[in-house]
C-alpha cells in the first residue's frame, strides 16, 4: 500500500486554504506530492474558501488521479482562519501541516518541520516556520516586521514570524485552542498557553506563482491591535487545569 490508498489512516494531513487560486493549484499539488513522498501515507485537504474562479474545477480534475487529495468548499468566503479550521476539522492525521495556497510557501520544508515536531516529543505542540528572504513588497514586509515586533514584546512568544503559513502541529493541540478570526497568526502564544513547547525552523520565502493575494493584511492597525489585546487577555486569564481522574464504579460480588 502507498500514500495513494485512501483507506490508510494518514500519518500527516496537509491543509491548504485557497481563494481564487486556479492558476496556482496544480503546481503546488505536484510539489506537495513530491516533497511529502517520504511521509506517506498522507492526505492533502484543499479548502476552497468561496472561490469565484476555476479553482474548484482544477481541484476536481486533479482528484481523478490523486485519491489522497480531498476538497472542502465554503459556500462563501470566511477568511483564512476559517478555512484552516474547516480543514483541521475533517483531517484524519494526528499531525497537521498548513501552508498558503499561492506558492510562496515551499512544501520542501514540510518534512523538516514534521521531524522537528516529532523529535520534540508529546510535549511539543507546534513547529513554526519563519520566513527568510521575504518576497512580499517593501510596504507589506515593513508592516509585518512592525506587527511581529509589537506582538513579540507583548506576548513574549519567542517567535520572529508568526504570519508564516507553514506550520506543523498536533491536531489535538489545535482543537484545544480558542477559535477566533486570525487565530493562525497567534498560534505560538496560544499553544504555549496550553503548556506545549513551540519549536522553530527557517523556511525560504518565494514569490507567489501567479495572481495576487486574496486575503487582507493582518497588519491593518485596528484589527491587529484588537486581536493582540484579546490574546493577551486570554493568556493572563489562563489557570492551571486540574488533573481529572474518573472514579471506577463500585462492583459487588455475585450471590453465593
Amino acid at each position: 500500500m502507498t500514500q495513494t490508498d485512501p483507506a490508510l489512516s494518514p500519518r500527516l494531513s496537509i491543509v491548504v486554504p485557497v481563494k481564487n487560486e486556479a492558476g496556482n493549484v496544480e503546481s503546488l499539488v505536484t510539489e506537495i506530492e513530491r516533497a511529502c513522498s517520504g511521509l506517506s501515507p498522507f492526505e492533502v485537504i484543499y479548502v476552497d474558501d468561496g472561490s469565484t474562479d476555476a479553482t474548484g474545477a482544477v481541484l476536481a480534475d486533479l482528484r481523478r488521479t490523486r485519491p489522497w487529495l480531498r476538497v472542502v468548499r465554503h459556500a462563501r468566503s470566511g477568511g483564512q482562519s476559517a478555512a484552516i479550521r474547516s480543514g483541521v476539522a475533517v483531517a484524519r492525521g494526528a499531525i497537521v501541516a498548513t501552508l498558503d495556497g499561492d506558492g510562496q510557501n515551499d512544501p520542501a520544508f514540510i518534512p523538516a518541520l514534521v521531524a522537528a515536531l516529532e523529535e520534540g516529543g508529546r510535549g511539543t505542540g507546534l513547529a513554526q516556520g519563519q520566513r527568510v528572504g521575504r518576497k512580499d513588497g517593501r510596504l507589506k514586509t515593513m508592516q509585518s516586521r512592525i506587527a511581529n515586533g509589537v506582538r513579540g514584546r507583548i506576548l513574549k512568544d519567542s517567535t520572529r514570524d508568526t504570519g508564516c503559513g507553514m506550520k506543523v502541529f498536533r491536531r489535538e493541540v489545535y482543537r484545544a485552542l480558542p477559535y477566533f478570526d486570525a487565530l493562525h497568526r497567534f498560534m505560538p502564544a496560544l499553544v504555549a498557553r496550553e503548556g506545549y513547547r513551540v519549536v522553530h525552523a527557517d523556511v525560504v520565502d518565494r514569490p507567489r506563482f501567479t495572481g495576487r493575494s486574496n486575503y487582507g493584511l493582518f497588519d491593518r492597525l485596528w484589527v491587529g491591535l484588537l486581536d493582540l489585546a484579546g490574546v493577551w487577555w486570554l493568556i493572563r486569564r489562563k489557570r492551571p487545569s486540574p488533573e481529572a481522574v474518573e472514579i471506577a464504579p463500585v462492583t459487588t460480588g455475585g450471590e453465593a
